[in-house]
């Protein structure tokens, strides 16, 4: 009997053909092989009607002209045809579009986390119809983006500046960051002082107390990447020199000595294992690749078996890779493991079908795979091995002291911590290193070697990076995994932004355009906007909502009004 297995990318076909063997062919759609076609009312493929939406499809270029008539003469030698797209939403979609073109009357739908010989053979064993709910929503998505794509983009052409379309999450996106830009450019710089002692038995301290023209202390933050903040220590900000010149004075006239030391064990739990958006955020903190270079590095892992699908929105791991990972700590680090695993939690719209994006493999040798691999690959290999692995490991235990001393009226407070155990932070470090403070008595008399200040500014906010504005967009609800790094490529291809010193900055064109935006359209760049569509998206993939007459009655209550509105506000 002869097989037939299409997957979406031609990346995957030599490793699938290793595990399935001769009687099987596979073959590639190389992603999507149909779009909706450039005619009808504003070339939008399809037609609005009251109640009903009909689209109509054409390839996508020549080569998916080629691939088409590839897939079908592959499918008539077939005794069978499986459709393995990725599994998400967008890979449904591509499912259906093949069953489409081949007029498969029962399409037989596998779908695997992994492209191992275990998951591979297990979905083969039990194929599925397609999920038409999720087909829907990839079908509405098109749709809707589509709509706003086609019918917004010609009202910002009479900028006449260059700019060339707006994009339901695309537009949303570019407005976070012009947001940001002119929170910056409306920044007021204020002087403020941070006044301390530091002590001869070999520790210093901040400015505590409570006195006039004073505020209270804000900590400024470093981020290493999501999850991993350090606070900047200094005093309770002082507003005036003369004011920190009077507590200076004080704190040299008086006697110091130790008020009161508290000391607590602090654990801290392991952090989740990656999700896309914490996968892009740590590849750009730690390896400073962009978001759609961390997707093409991490897909070609994928396709090398060697780790789960990179697109998801779920942190669950499977029970198996739970009780390797346990296995592996007990003969590694034993020492590290937990008698209960730390509960994860995704967000409430996550795909439960789906895995966090782990190793297939915990055991792979690492001098084996830097080998085969690139030195990106292989960086981000490593990386997604380790915070897999830390997400299965005891808390970190954290010891936390405060010292509090006294000199006249002035309070002051120093702050240290010491790992006591490092758990999780021995293979995902995100703590910032031991800040040491002597032993001490309460009322033990100190010796102040030098009292001072020191001058500051408050800082503007800072722009995103990449894997900032990634995390901002999914906080937000704009987009979902698979869009977050497109639509930031999109934003630099357009040049609506560009990167400065590893920052995202609106270009003057982008400026315009959301200035634009603002006046013609201004719910649509609101996050609260786009993500109430994303949540109705999301209810269609559920089966809770039919697609054609949510569209229908966003484009007549909504859309047709708005349009109409800014049409005849703007100037010509």
């Amino acid at each position: 009997m002869r097989n037939l297995l299409i997957v979406e990318s031609a990346g995957k076909i030599k490793k699938l053909k290793s595990i399935l063997g001769s009687d099987w062919d596979v073959k590639a759609s190389i992603g999507h092989i149909r779009q909706l076609a450039s005619d009808g009312d504003g070339s939008l493929g399809f037609d609005l009607g009251t109640e009903k939406i009909d689209c109509r499809y054409i390839p996508r270029d020549d080569r998916a002209k080629q691939t088409i008539s590839g897939l079908i003469a592959a499918a008539d030698r077939a005794d069978r045809v499986f459709i393995a797209s990725d599994p998400d939403r967008e890979g449904e979609v591509i499912g259906w579009h093949i069953a489409q073109v081949l007029k498969l009357k029962q399409p037989q739908r596998v779908v695997y986390q992994e492209i191992t010989e275990s998951a591979v053979k297990k979905a083969i064993a039990s194929p599925r119809s397609l999920d038409m709910a999720l087909v829907e929503a990839g079908r509405c998505r098109d749709c809707l983006d589509k709509l706003v794509g086609y019918k917004g983009s010609p009202l910002i052409w009479r900028l006449n500046n260059g700019a060339k379309s707006v994009g339901r999450v695309q537009s949303a996106t570019l407005h976070l960051v012009c947001q940001r830009e002119r929170e910056i450019k409306a920044f007021t710089p204020q002087d403020y002082w941070s006044v301390f002692v530091d002590y001869a038995e070999g520790f210093r301290a901040f400015y505590n107390g409570t006195a006039q023209a004073v505020t209270p202390a804000v900590d400024e933050e470093t981020s290493d990447d999501a999850g991993a903040v350090e606070k900047v220590a200094e005093s309770t900000r002082v507003l005036s020199q003369a004011e920190a010149d009077r507590l200076v004075e004080i704190g040299k006239a008086n006697p110091h000595q130790v008020k009161t030391i508290e000391g607590k064990l602090a654990p801290k739990k392991p952090p989740a294992p990656f999700i896309t958006s914490s996968l892009q955020q740590a590849a750009g903190s730690r390896l400073k690749f962009s978001p759609e270079h961390t997707m093409s590095v991490a897909q070609k892992l994928y396709e090398a078996g060697l780790i789960t699908y990179m697109r998801t929105d779920s942190v669950e791991l499977s029970q198996d890779f739970c009780k390797a990972a346990r296995e592996w700590l007990l003969a590694h680090d034993k020492d590290n493991v937990p008698s209960k695993v730390a509960k994860q939690k995704s967000s409430k719209d996550a795909q439960a079908a789906h895995e966090a994006v782990r190793p297939s493999d915990l055991t792979k040798a690492s001098s084996e795979l830097k080998q085969q691999l690139s030195e990106d690959e292989f960086s981000l290999y490593l990386m997604i091995w380790m915070r897999s692995i830390a997400s299965q490991c005891k808390p970190a235990q954290i010891r936390k002291t405060t010292i509090v001393t006294q000199s006249g009226e002035i309070q002051w407070q120093a702050r240290g911590q010491m790992l006591e155990f490092p758990g999780y932070a021995k293979y995902w470090k995100d703590i910032s290193g031991d800040a040491v403070l002597p032993s001490l008595q309460p009322q033990q008399p100190l010796t102040a070697a030098n009292i001072g200040h020191e001058q500051k500014q408050t800082q503007p906010p800072l722009r995103y990076s990449e894997p900032k504005l990634v995390q901002l967009m999914e906080r937000r609800g704009i987009g979902r995994p698979s869009t977050y790094a497109p639509t930031i490529a999109t934003l630099k291809q357009r040049k609506y932004v560009e990167l400065v010193k590893g920052k995202v900055q609106p270009t003057a064109v982008g400026l315009q355009v959301d200035d634009f935006m603002i006046q013609a359209l201004p719910e649509l760049i609101q996050s609260e906007f786009t993500a109430q569509m994303e949540a109705e998206l999301d209810a269609i993939s559920k089966g809770k909502q039919e697609w054609q007459s949510y569209l229908i009655g966003w484009n007549q209550s909504y859309f047709v009004p708005a349009l109409s509105k800014a049409t005849k506000n703007l100037p010509a």
